[in-house]
């Protein structure tokens, strides 16, 4: 029984239930009953050997809920059997009854306080119930009794790496290896740290010894791809990922990495597909949207983008990179007030940013909201440095004059990027009061720094053809 066992079904839970319910399948046909802790050596009865086979028919086909319900009607000498008995209560923690499962836990452990699969099964439930103080009573038993019990050194293992303390996971699981050198998820645990740690070698040995063990196993393949990847050799990590997503179709992580890779391979058409999928595997989850996002952008299929982006702040209205790449493609697209609300956004989380604060403020006088324009404007230079080149920008959007004090100001600055944003919302300005001559020249000039480092830059592009 792992310690690791989640409260959905779990493989763990069901390996040991299915090798349990087996084993006593195959008992009760060999020697004629169920395998009890009082056995009385007495002929089987018909219902047990019936229960066994219905509980080892339920578990094959994964159905915790018909095992659970099978206990309900089971025969009378179950009850005296803790290996069943503890079968039930993790199964019953697997289902999310986590109150059934204590108690029946609690029950067990006060009549075989040493036995190690009920100490076990009563740390499964300290850790679903979060009481950390209990799990760590039990673990010490365990070890008490057994020193060299891998799967607590896993679970150590894993308490470690849930809080980024990698070296001391590393060194729990690298412990667990000692004494179990085939168990998997210590050998994925300590390959996975080492991977953290950067310590590639160790991480790629004990990757490919699971697929030793293990050769379908998906997480095995993932990482090898992982450790391809990271020193550039997209295509192997290509290889890699494929067999990780033929063992499980099922993983959106796996189809995150395949999208990278193929990315990074020049293959467009490979990772739309992959990250289209990561979205059918996770429709609610805002990265797969992300990810397309910007991939379009960077074909400048600029209308699939701004579809994305905007599924990206609908899923997830707290991820505020996306906000000026919509207010940026929803402005190429003439959708003032969608691009006026994302750069409103962006500001919420970078208040101090004037730009943001102008591109909205462009967005108010496209829309002819002048009134809500001066409003805007001039709750925005109150927190600002009156002798600053962005307050005499701001300032010149609120009052529709000062352009000469600006021009001079942006004639001085020496720092290459922000004279272009200044040049940009120059530009800007005479184009909302109609002056396009007066505009475009600015605008072009924004052009010919040729240094795209700033969003300014790709409106300056667009605004100089007409777009």
């Amino acid at each position: 029984m792992k310690l690791s066992i989640k409260k959905s079904v779990s493989c763990g839970i069901l390996f040991f239930a299915l090798f349990t319910a087996t084993a006593i399948t195959n008992s009760s046909k060999s020697t004629g009953g169920v395998k009890t802790v009082k056995s009385s050596g007495a002929a089987p009865a018909a219902s047990d050997v019936s229960f066994a086979e219905n509980l080892n028919k339920a578990l094959q086909n994964g159905s915790i809920d018909e095992a659970i319900a099978l206990f309900e009607s089971a025969p009378a000498s179950v009850e005296d059997d803790s290996a069943l008995m503890t079968l039930k209560a993790s199964l019953l923690l697997s289902a999310g009854k986590d109150s059934d499962a204590a108690e029946l836990a609690s029950k067990l452990l006060s009549k075989e306080p040493n036995n190690i699969d009920i100490l076990e099964l009563n740390a499964m439930v300290a850790k679903s119930q979060g009481n950390s103080a209990k799990k760590s009573q039990y673990l010490k038993q365990i070890l008490a009794l057994d020193p060299k019990n891998a799967d607590v050194y896993v679970e150590l293992g894993s308490e470690q790496a849930l809080k980024k303390s990698y070296r001391s996971a590393r060194d729990y699981y690298r412990q667990a290896v000692s004494y179990a050198p085939n168990n998997v998820e210590a050998l994925f645990g300590y390959g996975k740290m080492s991977y953290y740690l950067t310590n590639d070698k160790d991480a790629k040995d004990s990757f490919e010894k699971i697929l030793k063990i293990d050769p379908n196993n998906a997480q095995a393949f993932a990482y090898l791809g992982k450790l391809k990847g990271e020193n550039r050799e997209y295509r192997a990590a290509l290889e890699y990922i494929k067999k990780a997503i033929a063992s499980d179709p099922t993983n959106s992580d796996y189809f995150f990495d395949l999208g990278s890779y193929s990315r990074y391979v020049g293959d467009y058409a490979g990772a739309e597909k992959a990250w289209t999928k990561t979205t059918e595997l996770e429709p609610d989850y805002f990265l797969g949207y992300a990810y397309l996002a910007g991939l379009y952008d960077e074909q400048n299929k600029t209308a699939q983008a701004l579809e994305n982006y905007r599924k990206v702040v609908e899923k997830n209205p707290d991820y505020y990179y996306a906000y000026e790449s919509l207010g940026i493609l929803a402005w190429h697209a003439k959708n003032y007030e969608e691009a006026g609300d994302a750069f409103l956004n962006a500001r919420k989380y970078s208040k101090d940013n004037p730009f943001y604060a102008l591109m909205v403020a462009a967005c108010y006088e496209k829309l002819g909201k002048h009134q809500d324009c001066r409003k805007y404007t001039e709750t925005v230079m109150k927190g600002m440095d009156r002798k600053s080149t962005e307050y005499l920008l701001v300032r010149m959007f609120h009052d529709y004059a000062g352009d000469g004090e600006v021009a001079t100001k942006i004639q001085k600055e020496t720092i290459k990027n922000k004279k272009g944003k200044f040049l940009y919302y120059f530009a800007l300005y005479f184009d909302l009061r109609g002056k396009t001559e007066l505009a475009m020249k600015y605008y072009n000039e924004v052009v010919e720094m040729k240094t795209p480092m700033f969003f300014e830059y790709r409106l300056a592009e667009w605004a100089s053809k007409g777009e």
